[in-house]
């Protein structure tokens, strides 16, 4: 009789950082932690997370054009996870802001790539790359 593994998943804190991109109009999201339902709403308050993801200019800010999404620091995304990123792509497109994925892990792009929204999210290996789209 074989073995058989379960692969289990550490749950750990999620945050969400708001920094300007090295191009005016351009708004960098830093992830950190896995992105999953239970990390992140456990983390932070749901309207926390919905009011990152607005991209509201900051007074005296001009409006963005363009959203990167920082995933470096993020090792797991689950399907709740993509389906806030595609959400907010959504919402990218209606304000005529462009928005990229940048910096994925090896499991976060798998997740993308069986998923197929590598299909309709711009990807960048690193945000320096994306700033240049």
């Amino acid at each position: 009789m074989g073995t058989f593994s379960w692969q289990t998943w550490n749950s750990g804190p999620f945050s969400i950082e708001r920094k300007p991109g090295g191009k005016p109009g351009t708004v960098v999201l830093c992830f950190h932690g896995p992105f999953t339902t239970r990390d992140a709403y456990s983390s932070l308050p749901t309207m926390s997370l919905k009011q990152v993801l607005e991209l509201e200019p900051a007074p005296g800010e001009d409006p963005p054009v363009k959203n990167i999404l920082d995933l470096t620091g993020c090792p797991f995304m689950d399907s709740s996870g993509l389906g806030i990123i595609v959400s907010h792509m959504v919402r990218c497109n209606k304000k005529g802001m462009k928005m990229i994925a940048a910096g994925m892990t090896p499991r976060v792009r798998e997740v993308f790539r069986l998923t197929r929204v590598d299909h309709v999210v711009p990807i960048a290996a690193s945000v320096e790359e994306a700033e240049a789209l």
